[in-house]
């Protein structure tokens, strides 16, 4: 999905990277042949696409992103700099290499030695969680990116911005490593405006954590790949669950709160599902066209059928009762899986006469607790790279983006700007109504 937009009352400072101040000291990174970022140079957020206001009829979109990377200047001076790290909500394939590599840059590249991990997410900023700032070094970081989880462990939900900015002004903290999806960039972006108005130096620096890949100007999040690469499997081991039974089912339900492309894009890499449902794309279960009756057809035809779900799909069959809502923010789901196990088996009992064995697998927690693959070790290396760089040249309030593969500077704030979902009428769905061969639509007539 493109970003939400239109003519902005100042373009120029749209993607505006807030400094705490003067970068005057001389980065000892050694880059070879000296080449540090050149700061003119920007990257276009859609080089193609035109806007029009009525002030200037059609002119071309001046939006542009701060390239990431090594400054010549830095702010901080590295062996007087307390940074810390801290990730929070759900796990994902990569959050330990994101750390190892923050830690490694800045001990070995800038020399600050004064590293701290903050245990618990969020919660361990709370005053009484005292014991929740361990020591962070080379030593007991070593081997950690071959391990799933987080060594700092995590948590949804937060105490009062004001209180952890408190915790983080007490500690002596200069610069904040926030790992973490759209809740938790919400979070350090409070931390980045309570610390301003209080007039702290705090450097505060967000690595997008999302194994939905939903994040606004984040073109691929880390974790993605693997999560990817291990859903697939898990498709491939319900087709062969499903075939080996005469009208065998498989329901595979995979991550996705609104936005499916892990569905999407493992069922395109297994090549086995017949069916995919994504938070973009309704559907309707019964009636002609519906779900149910497609369903019927292909286990007339081929005597089995393998059903991927992500698990934001579907949400509209639910009777729309009082939301509740995780720690997080988050709005809690009805479970699409369950719900379409018990739907299917009954439907065929009763309208066909058929006791269809279904086999229902949800890998989620297994993926998602996954230690990264080959691709993702590189990209967590990339991104924490960056966020090291842009932490040391007093950026903050931002987030480390991906933009026509470079890495850039995004402000908190425009993290807020849309999330991205799946085009229904985009190349990803496209392929997956070619690998499927499912209707474009299933909406009953």
């Amino acid at each position: 999905m493109s970003p939400a937009g239109g003519p902005q009352k100042d373009i120029k400072d749209y993607f505006q990277v807030y400094s705490l101040g003067e970068a005057n000291l001389p980065n000892p990174v050694d880059i070879p042949n000296g080449q540090y970022i050149d700061p003119s140079v920007r990257i276009p957020l859609d080089p193609f696409r035109k806007i029009s206001s009525h002030k200037h009829p059609i002119i071309q979109d001046k939006r542009t992103f701060e390239l990431a990377g090594p400054r010549q200047l830095i702010y901080f001076q590295p062996e007087q700099t307390r940074a810390a790290i801290v990730s929070c909500g759900g796990l994902c394939p990569g959050i330990n290499t994101v750390i190892r590599t923050l830690v490694m840059q800045l001990h070995y590249r800038y020399g600050c030695r004064d590293i701290w991990g903050i245990r618990y997410g969020y919660q361990g900023l709370r005053h009484e969680a005292e014991d929740s700032f361990v020591r962070l070094n080379p030593e007991n970081v070593s081997g950690i990116q071959d391990a799933g989880g987080s060594i700092l462990g995590s948590s949804r939900g937060h105490p009062s911005c004001e209180e952890m900015v408190e915790r983080l002004i007490k500690h002596e903290v200069q610069i904040l490593f926030t790992i973490g999806g759209d809740g938790t960039q919400r979070g350090a972006e409070e931390i980045f405006d309570i610390s301003r108005k209080k007039g702290y130096k705090l450097s505060v620096v967000g690595i997008p954590k999302t194994i939905d890949n939903d994040i606004a100007y984040v073109r691929k999040s880390f974790g993605y790949e693997t999560a990817v690469s291990i859903a697939a499997e898990a498709i491939r081991s319900a087709h062969n669950e499903a075939v080996g039974y005469r009208n065998g089912i498989s329901l595979v339900k995979l991550m996705g709160r609104h936005s499916g492309y892990i569905a999407a894009s493992a069922t395109v890499a297994a090549g086995h599902a017949n069916f995919c449902l994504v938070p973009e794309v309704p559907f309707s279960l019964y009636g002609r066209g519906g779900l149910l009756e497609q369903l019927a057809k292909r286990l007339e035809e081929r005597k089995h059928a393998v059903i991927v779900v992500a698990e934001g799909a579907g949400q509209n069959l639910f009777e729309d009762n009082q939301r509740s809502y995780d720690d997080s923010g988050n709005v809690k789901l009805e479970n699409i899986g369950e719900y379409l196990r018990h739907t299917i088996v009954e439907y065929f009992k009763s309208t066909c006469g058929i006791n269809v064995p279904l086999k229902y697998i949800d890998p989620s927690y297994l993926i998602r607790s996954a230690p990264a693959g080959s691709g993702d070790q590189l990209f967590c290396n990339k991104l924490a790279g960056a966020a090291a760089h842009a932490a040391m040249a007093g950026k903050s309030g931002i987030a480390i983006g991906y933009w026509h593969g470079c890495l850039t500077h995004v402000p908190f704030v425009r993290l807020r700007d849309y999330r991205q979902m799946i085009s229904p009428g985009g190349s990803l769905w496209f392929n997956v109504i070619e690998i499927t061969g499912q209707p474009a639509q299933m909406l009953a007539t």
